[in-house]
């Protein structure tokens, strides 16, 4: 089982097929207009919302099944928790009684602790998968929305995600990326102003931080996601690349054009990092890799290093969900700190 699950392999597969046109009972309306079914039933409600750059028609979802931590903070934060039947959570993610929505959790049904696949949202009935693509949705595991489409199973990817989807539909800042998702989200299931609420919120704090940040040169940021012969770590598609350049700081490798990426310890080193953070999962304690760090005769002598400036950040402040916003403001708050101090 792959213990990292946003470090899928590269898709091999090119998506085929056009963007979905308003259709049915849309007809009569713009795309993206909401509307009653015609049973009447006014808990199902269908709506027009692009997913990677795609057109697709949603029905309200009733039985959510969501991937990992972000996926499922999205729909807990919009009050959605009624909608979601139930979901899979790899260990790399950290338990769900540390959550701010641990009730959340604890009312719908813990499914699975491996990585997504098509048998169980098949066998648990689902009506919509919440994932990202090549982090929960794969060619080569042989769940895509494609495949989904075709079985009649509803699909949504994390619109940061959709920079790895082939042919880039979309591509969008990682913060935008989870405002993105949650206005999205929003009109699938009819909770827009709930949306519209959370995601001016989010831009207040982000913004709060961004005035906040510190004066003079950015600090240089290296984050250690994990690997020993080569090290893993974030470019600038991803969440934390925001997050080091909203507190304030420079993230070494922030000109790299991709999610997460496989860097060489000759570049970090050459990098000069006065912070790393560390990226701790729920089965690879953040200690360990410290402890690495500074046995390792290549990075003992690292400026972060030799100072001792780590800063731990927890899984679901690094993918895409609403978690980001708080390791934005623990790490700007770190951030400021250590400048004040050097």
């Amino acid at each position: 089982m792959n213990p990292h699950p946003h470090h899928a392999a590269p898709p091999t597969l090119r998506r085929s097929g056009t963007a979905a046109a308003c259709a049915g009972m849309l007809l009569l309306t713009a795309c993206g207009a909401t509307v009653e079914a015609e049973d009447g039933d006014a808990d199902v409600q269908t709506t027009t919302v692009d997913r990677c750059g795609e057109a697709v028609e949603y029905t309200t979802p009733q039985r959510a099944v969501v991937y990992e931590g972000g996926s499922a903070d999205k729909l807990f934060a919009l009050g959605l928790v009624d909608h979601v039947h139930g979901y899979v959570m790899p260990p790399a993610n950290p338990p769900v009684e540390e959550s701010p929505w641990a009730e959340d959790y604890a009312a719908v049904e813990f499914l699975s602790d491996d990585l997504l696949n098509r048998e169980l949202v098949v066998d648990e009935n689902a009506d919509l998968v919440v994932a990202g693509w090549n982090s929960g949705f794969s060619d080569d595991r042989g769940i895509t929305p494609e495949i989904l489409d075709g079985l009649g199973i509803q699909s949504f990817m994390h619109a940061e995600s959709c920079f790895n989807y082939p042919g880039h539909a979309e591509q969008h800042a990682p913060f935008e990326g989870l405002y993105t998702d949650l206005e999205r989200l929003g009109q699938i299931f009819a909770v827009e102003d709930r949306a519209t609420e959370l995601v001016a919120e989010y831009r207040d704090r982000e913004e709060a931080v961004r005035d906040a940040a510190p004066e003079g040169d950015p600090v240089p940021v290296f984050l250690y996601d994990f690997g020993t012969d080569q090290p893993f770590t974030a470019a600038n598609q991803v969440p934390p690349h925001e997050i080091i350049d909203i507190a304030g700081g420079e993230n070494i490798f922030g000109e790299v054009d991709a999610r997460w990426t496989e860097a060489s310890w000759e570049a970090v080193v050459e990098g000069e990092p006065e912070v790393i953070i560390i990226l701790e999962y729920g089965d690879q304690p953040a200690e360990d890799k410290i402890e690495f760090l500074k046995q390792n005769p290549t990075t003992a002598n690292l400026p972060a290093v030799q100072a001792d400036e780590f800063y731990i950040m927890d899984y679901n402040e690094a993918i895409s969900g609403p978690r980001n916003i708080d390791g934005l403001e623990s790490f700007a708050e770190y951030l400021k700190d250590y400048v004040e101090r050097r």
